[in-house]
């Protein structure tokens, strides 16, 4: 049979010898109705008998071991993992990361170095090289940055979540929008996603990347004050606090081996490091919290990941939030959501391998800091095993000084998923079988006159006004969109006060999805939950040119009293009129874009943590390869020309 692969120097048409490579391409073409069979062939390379050989000859195997290995969850059937179509986006560096120290560490073990590199080039359609230089600021930049301050202080913006952005701030309004102007762009080396949300403090952005490297940025011209090595990726957002015992303040991140770093913010210099994981597969995907002397950080899992593997003993996580003392790090705390210890069932999947729960219910999310009841509040994820606890997919309430689990409201029961439901002979699925629809966005805590609400989104696509002095009662319940693996409300919501804004994804997954989507922004009213308004996301997915493209919105908003900045999956970002939803500026991040470190920027999806507003700026991550999602490495800076001191040219 033939097939007609798209690489590099245009299609290349390859004799199937294989079976197996046959039906890995075929499987492609079906899993996207429609879609353009789209893969990489290694530079130079030409066709010998079904496989790759390189310039020199010598044949390169990536595509019988990508058929071999990979092809199983990455043609389309498992929601979660990137499709084959975006790999060609991405740098090989960035796949030999994710394969020798990343997600995939534990799949690729079975494939020798040179193997995970013919299957990173195939992908690709690139070789290995080196990424450019990061710039680094002269003397007489760094030292002007070290003066002033920032009304955002953490991912939240505030403690309460609010994500907004004052009047005294000075932010971007409806006046500013016609001159707001792309200042400056930022190319994450060897990175396929950008995640971490930039915070803005002392004229510096202060961001974290896959590779592990969080850099220290002039807000001005995008060179390097520092750049700090954390050994893991950095996907969640700084935050600053004044420690009593520094002469600087501590820039406080979490990575994905689940360790805390304290780190002087006018340096990079490590003031301390915490390793407060309790278990192989913790991570902190949430940004921490700090409030007081007290650093709050919320512990999630890829367990979920590797339940995929038959012969894993499933699953033994449970989510939690520690407490750190924020001058040393030294570990205060560390509550469960779960009360329970995970112990052995006495059952045995079809596999042989051992069961375990109660289990799951990893906190994905930031807390919420209410310091008038003493407590924090997080929403929790799904359960891994059977039976779901009754801490999955719910709101939970800890004290602040120990931790004691307060409160819990569960708002959807019987919640237990993991990877290996979405692959053939899964024997870690639970009975459940998901539906996956856990609470991913931070809560809000809201509060106006006399009235004080928890604010709750979830990727059921259901909201909630939630009771802060009953036991987190339902005030109120708005159901938004249809849901499903990647939102409903997905990573957080948005409120200036009067107005609760809340993006909705909607995605349909291998069309599992029942309803019409309802993709786009909504604005409720906070106290009762109607609705202000809705604007439905425009399809800006017809151009080919966005491989797995889609309209929903899923990362979180910002927002001031005027305006609701917001990006989607398909790469726009968009600023909405708060009071009635009309888009009044927007702007294509899936494009390329000169850096100022000298290399290529790359947008793609906007996804988890959202656009930025601070200092007169706005500042938003493009690029998200996850979950089929368009990949890219750009940090994008704009400025209104005016504030800069340049005038509009004449229409």
């Amino acid at each position: 049979m033939q097939v007609v692969v798209f690489g590099v120097g245009g299609p290349v048409r390859t004799g199937l010898s294989r079976t197996g490579l046959a039906t890995i391409f075929l499987a492609l073409v079906t899993a996207v109705p429609g879609a353009i069979v789209k893969s990489a062939v290694v530079k130079g390379a030409v066709v010998q008998d079904g496989v790759n050989a390189g310039a020199d000859g010598k044949v390169d195997d990536g595509v019988t071991l990508f058929a071999e290995h990979c092809a199983g969850c990455h043609n389309g059937s498992v929601p979660r993992a990137p499709h084959f179509i975006s790999f060609n986006m991405m740098s090989p560096e960035s796949l030999l990361t994710v394969m020798n120290e990343g997600v995939m560490q534990r799949q690729a073990a079975k494939l020798s170095p040179d193997q995970r590199t013919a299957v990173a080039a195939f992908l690709t359609g690139s070789s290995t090289s080196s990424p450019a230089p990061v710039l680094m600021c002269d003397e007489s930049v760094a030292n002007a940055a070290l003066v002033g301050g920032s009304e955002w202080i953490g991912w939240g913006g505030n403690q309460y979540n609010h994500r907004y952005v004052s009047a005294a701030a000075e932010p971007i309004g409806k006046a500013d929008l016609e001159s707001l102007t792309l200042k400056w762009v930022f190319a994450y080396p060897g990175a396929t996603r950008a995640r971490s949300q930039p915070l803005v403090h002392s004229g510096s952005v202060y961001v974290g990347s896959q590779d592990g490297a969080v850099y220290a940025l002039d807000l001005e011209s995008g060179c390097a004050h520092w750049v700090y090595q954390a050994g893991a990726e950095v996907r969640n957002g700084p935050s600053i606090v004044d420690a009593t015992d520094h002469d600087a303040p501590l820039l406080v991140f979490g990575d994905f081996d689940a360790r805390v770093h304290g780190v002087n913010a006018h340096t990079g210099e490590r003031v301390w490091l915490s390793d407060i994981s309790t278990h192989p597969d913790a991570t902190i995907t949430g940004s921490v919290k700090i409030a007081g002397q007290k650093i709050y950080v919320p512990l999630s899992s890829s367990e979920w990941a590797t339940a995929a593997d038959p012969g894993y003993a499933c699953c033994t996580f449970r989510g939690s939030v520690a407490a750190l003392d924020v001058n040393t790090g030294k570990l205060l705390w560390n509550s469960f959501v779960i009360p329970e210890q995970p112990a052995e069932t006495g059952e045995f999947n079809a596999h042989g391998a051992k069961r375990f729960g109660p289990s799951g219910a990893p906190v994905w999310n930031t807390p919420s800091i209410d310091t008038k009841r003493g407590l924090l509040y997080v929403g929790t994820g799904e359960a891994y095993t059977s039976p779901a606890s009754m801490s999955s997919d719910a709101v939970i309430a800890m004290r602040l000084s120990d931790g004691k689990l307060m409160w819990r409201k569960q708002l959807l029961a019987g919640d237990a998923w993991n990877m290996a439901c979405f692959i053939g002979g899964g024997g870690n699925c639970p009975e459940e079988d998901g539906p996956d629809l856990d609470i991913g966005a931070a809560t809000i805590l809201w509060q106006a006159d006399e009235s004080e609400l928890l604010l709750v989104g979830q990727k059921s696509g259901d909201v909630y006004g939630l009771d802060l002095d009953n036991q987190g009662d339902v005030v109120w319940h708005r159901k938004l969109g249809r849901g499903g693996f990647a939102g409903g409300v997905h990573w957080g919501m948005a409120t200036n006060g009067d107005k609760l804004f809340v993006p909705i994804a909607d995605t349909d997954f291998l069309g599992l999805a029942k309803g019409d989507p309802f993709p786009g922004m909504h604005s409720l009213n906070p106290l009762t939950g109607a609705t202000n308004w809705y604007t439905r996301a425009e399809d800006a997915c017809r151009d080919e040119a966005k491989p797995a493209c889609d309209p929903g919105m899923s990362a979180a908003p910002t927002s001031t009293s005027e305006l609701v900045f917001a990006g989607g999956f398909d790469g726009m970002l968009r600023a909405y009129d708060s009071n009635d939803g009309e888009v009044l500026w927007e702007f294509n991040t899936f494009d390329t874009f000169p850096a100022v470190n000298g290399d290529v920027a790359r947008g793609g999806s906007i996804e988890s943590d959202g656009p930025v507003l601070s200092s007169g700026h706005l500042l938003v991550n493009s690029g998200y390869l996850f979950g089929s999602r368009m990949p890219g490495n750009a940090l994008l800076v704009f400025e209104p020309r005016e504030r800069a001191g340049e005038e509009l040219a004449s229409e």
